[in-house]
Parts: structure tokens; C-alpha cells; sequence
């Protein structure tokens, strides 16, 4: 806990942006009955009733301090997936950095060994050469800015029925390049003084 907290209070630094990564499922649903017409002033009215088609995964990454953030939609949430994620962050997102400093959860897939297996070997080493990996602890998710950010995600783009893939990534997309151009950023003021106090009684007594 300690650990990412003092990665929060480092001051920013453009050679070695702070990048927070987390993911959601969402399930895919069908109206086969429809929805009445949109009108001013109407809020969405669609039937109650709802097929199944599924479910998908969102992997988001946010830079806090940059108000950037980044939603990418996937079948499933596997070692492959993050691999892909990685790269993306490294190779596309922040190619310039000389490092990123990522704070995500301790998944069993959030590891850089899920790089060797999808890429060559050359390619993994450099990839994970560009990562400094932080881990919030167990029953610990909370302290991952990311996770807010999901749940801005949440209410004001997932709060809906989305029949399949291609209209989860539209949506995403358009809310992902709105929170963009806004820049919207996080102001984290917990920190490791705050949580000794706080959170003494998860330490040990001496």
C-alpha cells in the first residue's frame, strides 16, 4: 500500500508518465422488443425484456496527470490480452517514454511473463524493460486511480444495453475522446502519512 501511495506523490515527470491500468466485464444484451423513439427531453425507453448475447471486456489505462485515458474492448480477459495491452501502452501510447510506471492490481495475468508468451522474446525483454510495475495488495483495488475512472466509465457510458462488440467499442470510443479533449485528471489526496494514521490497525503493533 505504502509503496503506490509514495508512486503518487512522485512529481510528474514526461520521461516517466504514471499510467494505472484496470479492467471490467460488461455483458452484452439484446432488446428484441425494441425501444420507443427518442425524443427532447425523454430519457431512453426501451422494453424490459432482454437476450442474451454474451459478454465482453474493457481494459482501460489513464494517466492521472495527463488526462489521458485509453479503452480497449476484448472477448475475454486473458494473459494474451493484457500482452497486447502492454504493447500498445509501450509501443503506441507513450513511445518516447524511457519508462512507465504502472500501478495496477495483483492479478494473476498482471505480470511480465504474459508478454514472453505471446511475443518473441526480444520483443517481450523490451517491452517489459519499459514497465516499472506496482501492485496494490490484496482486498486493496481501491488504492488504483484506474478504478475510478471505471466507475466515471460506468454511469455515463456503460449504464445501457449494448447488443454486441461493435457498438461497446463505439461508445467507449466516443466517451474515451470526450474525457479527453476535456482533460479531465485525478487529484489522489490520500497519502502514506494518512493511511499510518487512518489504517493503523492494519499495522503490526510493536
Amino acid at each position: 500500500m505504502e509503496d503506490v501511495l509514495d508512486v503518487y506523490q512522485r512529481p510528474p515527470d514526461p520521461a516517466r508518465p504514471l499510467v494505472c491500468l484496470d479492467e471490467t466485464g460488461k455483458a452484452l444484451q439484446a432488446t428484441p422488443r425494441g425501444q420507443l423513439p427518442l425524443e427532447p427531453g425523454q430519457p431512453l425507453r426501451q422494453d424490459y425484456e432482454y437476450q442474451r448475447r454474451g459478454s465482453c471486456n474493457l481494459f482501460l489505462t489513464l494517466a492521472p496527470l495527463l488526462g489521458w485515458r485509453k479503452v480497449r474492448v476484448t472477448q475475454q480477459r486473458t494473459a494474451d490480452d493484457l500482452a497486447e495491452q502492454l504493447r500498445q501502452l509501450v509501443e503506441e501510447d507513450f513511445p518516447h517514454a524511457e519508462r512507465i510506471v504502472l500501478v495496477t492490481d495483483n492479478l494473476n495475468t498482471h505480470t511480465p511473463a504474459c508478454l514472453y508468451e505471446r511475443f518473441p522474446a526480444e520483443q517481450a525483454r523490451r517491452i517489459a524493460a519499459k514497465l516499472e510495475w506496482h501492485y496494490t495488495p490484496e482486498h486493496g483495488s481501491w488504492l488504483n486511480v484506474a478504478e475510478i475512472e471505471l466507475s466515471v466509465l460506468a454511469r455515463q457510458c456503460l449504464d445501457q444495453r449494448f447488443a454486441d462488440q461493435s457498438s461497446l467499442e463505439r461508445a467507449a470510443s466516443a466517451w474515451q475522446a470526450e474525457r479527453n479533449a476535456e482533460h479531465c485528471t485525478v487529484q489522489w489526496h490520500f497519502t502514506t502519512a494518512d493511511a499510518r494514521f487512518k489504517l493503523k490497525r492494519l499495522y503490526p503493533v510493536l
